[in-house]
């Protein structure tokens, strides 16, 4: 009994740890027990109701995506257009074509700059191609923060490609200081410049319209000049690289029309004056107007009896645009047929500017053409264009923009 007493605390506590061994190991929940822990509280509730939230966002946001995207984004419409939205007279009054692509070459420019903001105002979209020899970047500067203005510094004696539906090409320095500046680039950008726009037009199917000049006729032996006189101009001269330039880059505009069939149009700019003009660039009105301003004598070559037809920038851009939405080719004279000798241009000038300016005289320039006179019979029948403003209605905006920029300097 006594051996039996003591041996027995011997084997108790062996017996009493052999259950905390299986304790030690943490039982796993089974299925019941998870779907015990979701039912209680609700928790599958919430479980569900965030599924369907995901869900949702998931299927509608497609649908959110392309209204976000609608209320940004202008209505889609066709890239180019190769039919003819206008009748043969023009743009008529109160119509407002649809809105096009663009390109505006020499943009920045004087009359370029005056064209962008119209095509703008009807709704285009515009791109402006300018290598800033004569344009400014202060021209288009007003646009920049336009979705539908793009600034492009590109020369067009080189390639360039573009998707628009029409083209207007003008870039090439048009002021005698400018183009006898460097005569070889100036003929290089008549014609290399024309080459590589009417290629463009060709490749993508736009419509072309080439500004050209009066300086086609050179010093005419016709007065006034219609569109069928072929001219009087010296291929040698100094301004030939000018004169014939132009000339040239008409017949290519012409050989890509019936060689190619490229839609295109051919403008004949006579002198035209206005806001942004280069404040020295040698023609006639912004130099008499920037000597009168500086109380300069303002110079006149030779006798100052030759003439000149002066049109106002305006009128020369609603007859670009007229131009380019008929169904004519052209050439078309844009110009005002109002006649002035140097010597009566100047007193306009003196008489709004500063009667007590005085006149300087000095040697005719080589190749002056005696006459300038357009005749724009055509334009009126088939374009319904006119020039509208007087040269006493327009000089007084030019005045007052030169003015400024006079005083700025």
């Amino acid at each position: 009994m006594k051996q039996l007493h003591k041996s027995s605390p011997t084997h108790a506590p062996a017996a009493a740890h052999a259950p905390a061994s299986k304790a030690s190991k943490p039982a796993r929940p089974g299925p019941r027990s998870w779907v015990g822990y979701l039912l209680r509280e609700q928790r599958l509730l919430f479980v569900l109701l965030g599924a369907l939230i995901a869900s949702s966002f998931f299927l509608l946001r497609p649908y959110l995506f392309s209204l976000s995207l609608s209320s940004h984004i202008p209505e889609r419409r066709p890239l180019f257009s190769f039919a003819s939205r206008s009748s043969a007279s023009g743009v008529p009054a109160g119509f407002r074509p649809p809105p096009r692509r663009v390109v505006v070459t020499g943009g920045a420019g004087f009359v370029g700059s005056h064209l962008v903001d119209r095509l703008l105002e009807q709704g285009d979209s515009v791109i402006v191609v300018d290598n800033f020899f004569t344009g400014r970047k202060e021209n288009v500067a007003h646009h920049l923060r336009n979705p539908r203005f793009e600034l492009l510094r590109h020369d067009v004696v080189e390639p360039i490609l573009l998707e628009v539906d029409r083209i207007y090409h003008l870039a090439c320095p048009a002021s005698p200081v400018h183009y006898k500046y460097n005569p070889i680039k100036t003929i290089k950008t008549n014609v290399m410049g024309t080459l590589n726009m009417l290629g463009l037009a060709k490749r993508i199917g736009a419509r072309f319209l080439l500004t050209s000049t009066s300086e086609v006729y050179g010093d005419p032996l016709e007065h006034p000049q219609k569109e069928t006189y072929w001219g009087h101009v010296n291929p040698i001269g100094v301004r030939s690289c000018y004169d014939e330039g132009k000339r040239t880059a008409e017949t290519l505009t012409m050989d890509y029309h019936r060689g190619g069939g490229v839609e295109v149009r051919i403008a004949r700019i006579f002198n035209t004056y206005g806001p942004r003009m280069c404040l020295d660039d040698g023609r006639v009105v912004s130099n008499f107007v920037a000597q009168a301003l500086r109380r300069q004598p303002m110079t006149v070559y030779g006798d100052g009896k030759q003439t000149r037809s002066f049109q106002y920038v305006s009128d020369l851009v609603a007859g670009l645009m007229a131009l380019m939405e008929s169904d004519h080719i052209g050439p078309f004279n844009l110009g005002n047929p109002g006649e002035f000798t140097m010597l009566e241009l100047a007193q306009v000038v003196k008489e709004t500017i500063d009667p007590m300016a005085t006149i300087e005289f000095k040697p005719n320039t080589a190749d002056d053409p005696h006459m300038r006179k357009p005749d724009i019979t055509k334009a009126k029948q088939l374009l319904r264009w006119e020039p509208k403003v007087s040269l006493r209605e327009g000089l007084p905006l030019m005045v007052k923009d030169f003015r400024q920029r006079i005083l700025d300097e």
